[in-house]
């Protein structure tokens, strides 16, 4: 065998090579053929997308109807605790327990009512008693706020507590009806009035 063969051998492509290559070729410049060999793949892949939306709104709506009836529940179960308190209040206050102070007894009538510009007078005169206990210790001062800075701390341990009430009290008459209180806040503020008054015994007098 002469060179000239053997180059031939080594240089010549094995056979079908050209027609391979060719459909490689087109296959890669042929955008169209290229799309419709990954098209059932990019339809799988949008259906998948579809189901995992309608998953994740499925599930966000099933946690808001849950949020839904627990607020409810909560709502029935405060409301009902609310009722049966205040039959309780009721029953005892029925029976005598209550305080024999006319003017507390005035305040615990008006905390009791279900309206809530009663809770706002039980607080007002809630203060007007608190200012008559301090005319009772003898403390001087023009008014309620000129009594509570003359008070002697030491004395009166109640002072801090006797500050925030009146400083709820003037909301009241200040602000008048824009001024908003809760039955729950109102009966706070009223126990709050109640701890400095028996500091001194002075539902007893």
């Amino acid at each position: 065998m002469d060179t000239a063969s053997i180059m031939d051998n080594i240089v010549a492509p094995p056979p079908g090579f050209n027609t391979t290559f060719q459909e490689v070729a087109q296959t890669v410049t042929n955008p169209v053929s290229v799309k419709e060999k990954i098209q059932p793949f990019l339809t799988f892949l949008n259906i998948l997308s579809v189901l995992f939306i309608a998953v994740i709104a499925y599930t966000f709506i099933r946690l808001l109807e849950i949020r839904r009836k627990e607020h409810h529940h909560l709502e029935h179960e405060i409301e009902e605790y609310a009722h049966h308190q205040r039959e309780r209040e009721q029953k005892a206050w029925d029976r005598g327990a209550g305080p024999k102070n006319e003017k507390w007894e005035s305040v615990l009538q008006h905390l009791f009512s279900h309206s809530a510009g009663d809770w706002k007078l039980a607080i007002l005169e809630a203060d007007v008693m608190l200012e008559g206990l301090m005319n009772y210790l003898g403390v001087p001062g023009a008014d309620l706020g000129e009594k509570l800075k003359n008070a002697d701390k030491e004395k009166f341990q109640n002072i801090g507590l006797a500050w925030e009430v009146h400083v709820i009290r003037n909301k009241i008459a200040h602000e008048g009806s824009d001024f908003e209180i809760s039955q729950y806040e109102a009966k706070r503020v009223i126990a709050l009035y109640e701890q400095i008054f028996r500091e001194f015994g002075y539902l007893e007098i």
